[in-house]
């Protein structure tokens, strides 16, 4: 019997390791990696790609994307908390892995890397397609641009380009400036202006459109211009993040350490921006910047620290909040001048911007509106590249009672004045 438990837990130990070593709020960037792969080659060429993970504390479990044995997880607990699929040629997932599960992975609030390529299957198109990115139709199209290619020996190629089209947003690319262009080979996506889920993060120039550079155009592109999305990422409303790129040779470490001359400019680099930006991007999918926690909800009467269960109209009340922002390794304090609380009921009451000690605490006070029923304490904040935070606490508003009026309204003193010259003026005519 001894012998028949210390077997179980022998086998079960590993399985409950990988378990705990599960995303956790308390530490967003302590978590593990699948990496789906066309070929064991691509682990080489991409090694600058994966030390820049791994030297961040990144646990990376290579696995060929066929697999027979493959999974996302066991015994109704997910195994990984991320996944990067760099298996564009991929027909058919392996093991229980397939387009359903790796939505299911994302709706249930992990984080996804998508490299698709000019030879993409209609597998990886189908995912990109549901987390709202629509690549080129033609299998053997590239993004060509005469007028932003990198400059190189062979002149003819303009399918290597060079884009310095980048979002303006330092919690998603961070805030050291990138300077040189990004080199980018392979296939262009669209988005829907309508769907402010998706953002391009790096586009083509308006000369760029999207064709099959070994064939002669027979009817206009289907993409042209900035419409065209190199590199696009999604913010899901459970704030889970998904990345994709329509090269996988930009993350190769050729690309990483490639020099880049833009086409007709005089200002060669040394080393493309390729590396930073990539890297400053993977901070921002994988949760290390941009990553938002809200503790300590406190409210209260003014003059009072114990919150009540319930507050009558027109009480004067405190409300505050901690937010904080996760910098990679710790949590700092997070600072902000837009943030506001609703007292809501149907519709907001009070609408009031909270005031920040800059330490994380965010606070303000306002009086309970004229009218009873149940209310919400209300926190909505969403800002691009951040997580949203999402904040709602419920508490009753009483009516007065009837010994809690005042004996006399001030705003009545002419009825009452009133009234009694009527009784004196009655007095003095009886007599």
């Amino acid at each position: 019997m001894l012998r028949k438990l210390l077997w179980i837990l022998l086998i079960s130990f590993p399985l409950f390791a990988i378990l705990c070593a599960s995303f956790s709020e308390e530490n967003p960037t302590d978590r593990r990696v699948l990496v789906l792969l066309d070929d064991f080659a691509i682990k080489s060429s991409h090694s600058l790609y994966f030390k820049s993970l791994e030297s961040r504390g990144f646990d990376l479990d290579f696995k060929l994307a066929g697999d027979p044995k493959l999974a996302l997880q066991r015994y109704g607990q997910y195994l990984y908390d991320a996944a990067i699929l760099f298996c564009p040629t991929v027909e058919r997932f392996g093991g229980s892995i397939h387009v359903a599960s790796l939505l299911d992975f994302v709706d249930s609030g992990h984080d996804l890397i998508i490299a698709a390529d000019a030879s993409g299957s209609e597998l990886i198109r189908d995912i990109a397609v549901e987390c709202g990115v629509d690549f080129d139709e033609d299998p053997a199209a590239f993004v060509i641009d005469h007028t932003s290619y990198a400059v190189s020996e062979t002149e003819g190629d303009h399918t290597l380009i060079a884009s310095d089209d980048l979002i303006q947003s330092e919690v998603i690319l961070g805030s050291k400036k990138i300077e040189a262009p990004v080199l980018f080979k392979g296939i262009g996506h669209s988005i829907n202006p309508a769907n402010n889920l998706v953002l391009k993060v790096l586009s083509a120039s308006p000369a760029a459109y999207s064709a099959n550079p070994n064939s002669k155009l027979s009817s206009p592109p289907t993409l042209t211009g900035s419409a065209i999305s190199l590199v696009s990422v999604v913010q899901a409303r459970n704030n889970a993040r998904v990345l994709i790129s329509g090269s996988l040779s930009m993350f190769s470490n050729w690309f990483f350490r490639s020099g880049v001359q833009k086409a007709g400019s005089t200002t060669k680099y040394e080393k493309c921006g390729n590396e930073q930006f990539l890297t400053e991007l993977s901070k921002w999918v994988f949760h290390e910047r941009g990553h938002l926690k809200a503790v300590n909800v406190r409210h209260h009467k003014v003059g009072e620290v114990d919150e009540p269960s319930i507050y009558r109209i027109k009480d004067d009340l405190d409300y505050s909040v901690e937010v904080y922002e996760w910098s990679g390794t710790s949590w700092e304090p997070y600072v902000a001048d837009d943030l506001q609380v609703q007292f809501y009921m149907m519709s907001p009451y009070v609408l009031k911007t909270l005031s920040t000690d800059h330490k994380g605490r965010y606070y303000t006070s306002f009086k309970v509106p004229d009218v009873y029923g149940v209310f919400q304490f209300k926190v909505e904040y969403q800002r691009l590249g951040y997580t949203s935070l999402s904040l709602s606490k419920q508490i009753p508003v009483r009516p007065f009672r009837h010994n809690e009026y005042e004996r006399f309204i001030p705003a009545a003193y002419p009825y009452y004045g009133a009234s009694f010259s009527m009784v004196m003026f009655d007095i003095g005519f009886r007599e």
